[in-house]
């Protein structure tokens, strides 16, 4: 029952898409894509900090790895998508779906694709599924994260913080 909702879900996700754009499940041949994804939602961050680029990077390798490792393990039958653009990877979007619950685990593109207006049409249907099964829709963000704006003209409001995070939730229209 889980994989079918998932993969409804999936589809629901990849239907919202514009021309040139599918989702595809990731493999291991993606996890040197992943991390420089990764490493490039982080370069701003790290920009001021006076370490050799070399250490950066080992160091930015060594936080993908440990946030993949912590998806794998805190989020059993997670669904981990690659955002292609005519067959090349963009971004990834991963999820949980629980009962009650959508965790949006990670949303990212590489710097070309932001802004575009991709990541809002998957969050609508994300959202518009969401609505249909009565069930919330829960993120943790940083602070900072300009994503901070389009969660909230899409509902989203703060729950608690949490260390570093900012822990949302959008609720669907009838659930309290």
């Amino acid at each position: 029952m889980q994989t079918d909702t998932i993969a409804i879900l999936s589809d629901c996700l990849a239907q919202s898409l514009p021309p040139g754009f599918q989702l595809r499940r990731e493999t291991e041949d993606d996890f040197e894509f992943i991390i420089r994804l990764y490493a490039s939602t982080r370069a701003e961050e790290l920009a001021p900090v006076p370490w050799p680029e070399e250490a950066k990077q080992a160091f930015l390798r060594s936080q993908c790895e440990l946030q993949h490792a912590h998806y794998q393990k805190h989020y059993l039958n997670a669904e981990f998508l690659v955002i292609e653009r005519d067959g090349q990877p963009v971004g990834r979007i991963y999820f949980h779906q629980g009962v009650q619950e959508i965790r949006l685990m990670d949303i990212a593109f590489i710097p070309e694709q932001r802004g575009q207006g991709v990541g809002t049409r998957l969050l609508h249907a994300l959202l518009a599924y969401a609505q249909a099964r009565q069930v919330t829709v829960t993120l943790h963000v940083e602070p900072l994260n300009p994503a901070q704006r389009l969660y909230a003209r899409l509902g989203f409001r703060l729950l608690e913080e949490r260390g570093a995070y900012h822990f949302l939730e959008w609720r669907p229209d009838g659930v309290n």
